[in-house]
């Protein structure tokens, strides 16, 4: 018996020792698995981590130039390429995770070539592309595919590490069955078995360890993006004020040539007007020739109102047709009260008739801001040459262009010139050779940003004390077509017969005393029956009171009511009364704020004011003739 005990005894302490050799032998390959499993959704989160530091470091070097940021965004991706060798090595005995890998390494070089574009644009000064491409690559279909084959490849993982820890949940609970049959080793299989269990509670504990560090990476880099989301829109916003803000810099540049320009036409008027007064009874002709003058010096100084509201309006206007050499030659006045007496402006025009498509406005202000920056360079003295031209380029053969046509602008001085160094960074944004509180450094940048949206290019050679020489290259459009004016005898010059009643009721809403006088007398002169109105809100009864008025005549802006806003009001009532509209506004007419009617611009001549007269009554009886189509 105690030899059968004994061999029993023996049997079951060598069942004992197969069972927990067996029992540890899997517990060391299901702690080995699992750890091998950690280490690849670690290294998983961490190349994502890595990748999107990269990436802000790009966005950062993109927004401020700054070639150390441009170092670390390259270290970074160099240390992501690193990472994913590093994965590729530990799933190698994963064949469900080879394909994912190959597919990640495929996006991360395409992906790494995106951003090469963008860090080579930044580097070249584009900065205004670089930007444009890095947030147009924030959705690249390449960077999806990264975080998709990640997020697929970590889920993998974590599938695999369930079905492992589950093989080895049954090894421990096969054994802990084989160890409660051998009751006598009872004590030494729960020994054992709380021993496993604490392994696996840390190994559980390491794994949410992992998981909540992989979870914080995360979150830092959505941060972090959110962050240089953020600071971009704040830029832009800025942008756009300092845009603003160095366009009204240079009205008020302006602002001492045109006062001189005004007084001396304000001295053409008045003193054509007395030279008239006193010659009225004796020489009919010298009266004649006086007010021809001072109606020439009232026109020029219309005109150059009108340039200079034109120039100070932050509104964009619409892209045309524009003549280059015509463009150019119609600024010499605005350039010649801008840069000053001490500046001998040169204009030539080797264009012949070459043609752009552009904002003419946008236009103006890229070759005044060019033509700004060279007298600053001269010191306020020397000469500036604006030339147009055509050229034949071939692809690339100035900046990117591609093949074709163009149409040039130059802006020539013969200033300090610039060194090499600095005429590659003209471009960037807030880059300035100017003092403190003297430049924005956004010019620049802006003519190369417009020059870039209308496919164009720019072209500068400088060099110290030999001047600066800025071309503009833009795309050759379409010639302008010069539509015949039909021939019109001299004597069609006079006033135009009104196709109405000769004398026409006709209400003047205007709340400047001396504009409502000037356009009454004016009216009376060419034969109608003014009423004043120097209130709108004072027209509903002047209306109710002249039953016989036909025509309203309209300011536009008035303290009280605008006069759109007083129109709309009394359309109802009186819809058989035709509306002219009067306005001193600079830019574009906008059509439904004043309700499809006739608009007349300040200042107005007597021929003007009856044609706009004579057009608003035809309009009226249009409308009251075919009121389906009115509507």
């Amino acid at each position: 018996m105690l030899v059968v005990m004994g061999l029993l005894g023996a049997v079951v302490l060598v069942a004992l020792i197969v069972t927990l050799g067996h029992a540890n032998r899997q517990r060391d390959r299901a702690l080995a698995l699992q750890a091998h499993s950690y280490d690849v959704m670690i290294l998983a989160r961490t190349l994502s981590g890595t990748i999107a530091r990269s990436e802000a470091s790009l966005g950062r070097y993109v927004i401020s130039g700054d070639k150390q940021l441009g170092q670390l965004y390259f270290d970074e991706w160099l240390l992501a390429g690193t990472q994913i060798d590093r994965l590729d090595q530990i799933t190698n005995d994963n064949p469900k995770q080879q394909p994912r890998v190959d597919r990640l390494r495929a996006a991360y070089d395409a992906r790494g070539r995106e951003l090469s574009l963008t860090a080579l644009n930044t580097r070249y000064g584009k900065n205004g592309q670089a930007i444009a491409r890095y947030y147009q690559g924030r959705k690249a279909p390449t960077l999806i595919e990264i975080n998709t084959t990640l997020d697929t490849l970590i889920a993998g993982e974590r599938a695999l590490l369930d079905e492992r820890t589950a093989a080895a949940m049954g090894s421990v609970e096969r054994s802990s069955w084989v160890a409660g049959v051998l009751a006598i080793f009872g004590v030494l299989i729960v020994l054992g078995a709380i021993l496993l269990g604490w392994f696996t509670i840390r190994a559980v504990g390491d794994r949410a360890v992992a998981r909540a560090d992989a979870e914080l990476e995360r979150e830092r880099a959505e941060d972090l993006t959110a962050a240089v989301a953020a600071a971009t829109a704040e830029l832009r916003v800025q942008e756009a004020k300092l845009r603003q803000i160095q366009k009204m810099e240079a009205v008020g540049q302006l602002t001492g040539g045109i006062a001189h320009d005004f007084n001396n036409m304000l001295a053409v008027v008045l003193g054509g007007l007395e030279l008239a007064r006193r010659n009225l009874a004796s020489d009919p002709a010298s009266v004649r020739r006086h007010i021809d003058s001072a109606t020439e010096g009232a026109n020029r100084a219309a005109a150059l109102t009108r340039r200079l509201l034109a120039f100070s309006r932050e509104d964009s206007l619409k892209a045309e047709t524009i003549d280059a050499a015509a463009l150019v030659a119609g600024m010499s006045d605005l350039l010649d009260r801008t840069l000053g007496d001490a500046i001998t402006v040169i204009v030539r025009d080797d264009a012949a008739g070459g043609c752009v498509r552009a904002d003419s406005v946008q236009l103006e202000n890229a070759v005044l801001n060019l033509a700004v920056n060279a007298r600053d360079a001269m010191n306020g003295r020397g000469t500036l040459t604006v030339a147009t031209g055509t050229t034949t380029l071939a692809a690339e053969q100035v900046g990117r262009c591609a093949a074709g046509d163009y149409v040039t602008i130059m802006v020539g001085d013969d200033g300090c010139g610039m060194a090499p160094d600095v005429a590659e960074r003209v471009f960037e944004p807030f880059f300035t050779t100017k003092e403190v509180g003297k430049g924005t450094g956004l010019g620049l940048s802006q003519i190369f940003a417009l020059v870039q949206q209308l496919h164009g290019e720019v072209g500068i050679v400088s060099a110290p004390g030999e001047g600066t020489t800025v071309t503009l290259y833009f795309p050759r459009a379409a010639e302008l077509v010069a539509t015949p004016l039909p021939t019109v005898p001299i004597a069609m010059v006079e006033p135009i017969a009104p196709t109405m009643p000769e004398t026409l009721q006709i209400l003047v809403v205007e709340d400047d005393p001396r504009v409502l006088a000037a356009t009454t007398g004016a009216l009376e002169e060419i034969g109608h029956h003014p009423i004043a109105c120097d209130d709108p809100l004072a027209a509903p009864a002047l209306l109710a009171a002249n039953p016989g008025i036909g025509l309203i005549i309209s300011d536009v802006l008035m303290p009280r009511q605008t006069g759109p806003e007083m129109i709309a009001a009394l359309s109802p009532l009186y819809p058989h009364v035709a509306v002219l509209f009067v306005t001193g506004f600079a830019g574009e007419v906008n059509v439904a704020q004043f309700g499809g009617h006739e608009v007349l611009r300040k200042p107005f001549t007597l021929n003007g004011l009856e044609r706009a007269v004579v057009t608003a009554m035809a309009a009226e009886r249009r409308a009251t003739s075919h009121p389906i189509a009115a509507e």
